[in-house]
């Protein structure tokens, strides 16, 4: 077990990669806390995750009930080696078609939060620890309506080095994971319905090289790589996990003969 004896903090652990990540966690022996918004999803979570998993109940952009989140988590299961800052959310803000709400609601969410996320941990951390922030494609992809989404994550990166830095006199590793398209409830917007999400995956398939959308499983088992001791010295690094979209756009099956 490659975790075994060590404890980690999820936030958006009650669903899709988070989930994944903490049935991976629980699985290779750590203890888990997730925390997410949506206390129905949170139970369900924990019951299927068993007696190794607490969840608790906090929105990633309320500073101080992530705050109480972390003291809680760290009251039943002590000081944290591993926090994933995962929690995240999906926004189209196209140019000429944004208002001044709706951008800001994204860099809170995907940026902000996640910088308060690993402040609020610190007092909680061992030192030696691992924290993995959760980054994207769309960073560096260009694609239109994600203005807003795509700064958070190049945010995230940047702020992941700068992470890195402050922490290192401690042992503490700080890097992103970035996913690809993935099969997570993020497309329940864009993709309401089985059908829609079909021709959706459909579309994603043929211009990754891999001519395939991520399972969860791809991205937590690159944030399990990151948690582990593997990674001891991987420090203030991205990892790509995106069936090759954007190292190699041209090997995807839209270009074949």
């Amino acid at each position: 077990m490659r975790l075994k004896g060590k404890t980690a903090l999820i936030t958006g652990g009650n669903s899709g990669i988070g989930l994944a990540t903490a049935k991976l966690f629980v699985a290779e022996g750590a203890r888990v806390a997730i925390t997410g918004r949506n206390k129905a999803t949170l139970d369900a979570a924990a019951k299927e995750l068993g007696a190794n998993a607490i969840a608790i109940a906090a929105d990633a952009n309320d500073v101080a009930a992530t705050e109480r989140a972390f003291a809680q988590a760290a009251e039943t299961f002590g000081k944290f080696d591993i926090v994933f800052a995962n929690a995240g959310i999906p926004g189209n803000t196209p140019v000429g078609q944004t208002t001044l709400e709706m951008f800001e609601s994204v860099i809170k969410t995907n940026l902000t939060s996640v910088f308060f996320t690993v402040q609020a941990a610190l007092p909680h951390l061992n030192d030696n620890a691992s924290i993995i922030l959760n980054g994207s494609v769309i960073s560096v992809l260009g694609n239109p309506g994600y203005s807003a989404y795509a700064a958070t994550k190049a945010g995230v990166r940047a702020m992941a080095r700068v992470m890195a830095s402050e922490l290192s006199p401690r042992g503490i590793r700080v890097n992103v994971v970035a996913p690809g398209a993935a099969r997570t409830p993020i497309w329940n917007g864009a993709a309401p319905t089985a059908e829609a999400f079909a021709v959706l995956e459909k579309r994603i398939a043929g211009i990754t090289p891999l001519g395939r959308i991520a399972e969860p499983d791809h991205i937590a088992k690159t944030v399990l790589f990151l948690a582990s001791d593997d990674a001891a010295h991987v420090q203030g690094q991205e990892i790509f996990v995106d069936g090759g979209a954007t190292a190699s756009p041209a090997g995807a099956p839209v270009f074949r003969g």
